[in-house]
């Protein structure tokens, strides 16, 4: 296993380079720059001449390209040519253990209502049981975050004042040197963003999982396994839930990376001050560092995510082994 490891993570350091390679080339292919507007004016041609001379923007497109791999082997993802005087690396380490705190969270609320609620329907086939976790499934799916946050917040937050509508409770400076500590109100503040994001991630896990145990539960094995007098919760514990479970692992480890780098409509509804907004805003104002922190970032926890992923595979059935 730790071979199989090491030679994923070798074989993903030129997977990465790739991408960055791919995202600078694209990114040069669009039209504009970082500096042809200042809000809704554009900017004389002196100056943006002198802030691209700054930013080495003038120079050929191979030397810039070497000039970042450069920085990014010393850990730094260069100044963000549109946040004044704050860097990719202070964007990141501002935002991301915000987006991760979010990500975390909506995936484990995600898993906790999804997994039991596909066993219960697979075990109660056809049954009203199966109906009704169906049909939550299938409404969970079927309306999007963009619709279940303004509901939950006007409803739960301004009508009822239940909880915080918006923001983020968590203190800076950072706790054990990455995520923020939690203040008293944190859980408050975070139950309606969570809930928004991992009820309907909780639908499709659902969804899965039942289609799986109902092909895994007709299996030989199952049969033999309660011929032998075995224990229901036994047999389906520990023989038909674990190779049920594979389908969902091989999506939760993609989910887990989307989610993580953060969710740009939800964080924007919630004012949470997370990564998301950078995927678009960067893109739009084209601020070349920060598209590139942002990408690497997703693509390294995506490699990371699919890594686990794989792991959980020898976990779940014993006759997989990566020797």
């Amino acid at each position: 296993m730790l071979r199989y490891i090491v030679r994923r993570l070798l074989v993903s350091i030129p997977v990465l380079i790739l991408l960055t390679f791919a995202v600078f080339a694209l990114m040069r292919a669009i039209p504009g720059g970082p500096f042809d507007f200042a809000g809704d004016k554009s900017l004389p041609a002196s100056v943006v001449a002198n802030m691209e001379r700054k930013y080495h923007l003038d120079e050929p497109l191979v030397k810039q390209y070497g000039r970042y791999l450069w920085d990014l082997l010393h850990l730094d993802m260069g100044p963000s040519m549109r946040e004044r005087g704050r860097s990719v690396n202070d964007i990141v380490k501002d935002n991301f253990p915000v987006s991760f705190q979010l990500g975390v969270m909506s995936v484990a609320l995600a898993v906790m209502i999804g997994i039991p609620m596909g066993i219960v329907a697979a075990l109660k086939q056809n049954t009203w049981m199966d109906y009704l976790a169906t049909f939550l499934a299938v409404i969970g799916v079927a309306i999007p975050a963009l619709v279940l946050a303004p509901v939950l917040i006007w409803v739960v937050g301004v009508m009822l004042g239940w909880l915080p509508a918006a923001l983020w409770g968590a203190e800076r400076p950072f706790y054990l040197g990455f995520i923020p500590k939690p203040t008293p109100n944190f859980f408050r503040h975070a139950i309606l963003p969570v809930v928004t994001l991992g009820t309907g991630f909780s639908a499709a896990i659902a969804r899965l999982t039942r289609a799986a145990l109902l092909q895994v539960i007709r299996e030989d094995y199952i049969r033999t396994a309660r011929a032998k007098g075995l224990r229901e919760r036994v047999v389906v514990i520990r023989h038909a839930l674990k190779n049920s479970l594979i389908p969902v692992v091989t999506i939760i480890g993609p989910l887990f990376a989307a989610v993580v780098t953060g969710t740009f409509v939800v964080e924007q509804m919630f004012a949470i001050p997370g990564m998301g907004k950078y995927f678009v805003t960067a893109i739009s104002q084209r601020d070349y560092p920060v598209i590139m922190g942002v990408t690497l970032i997703y693509a390294t926890l995506l490699v990371v995510a699919n890594l686990m992923v794989d792991m959980t595979y020898a976990w779940l059935d014993p006759r997989i082994r990566y020797e």
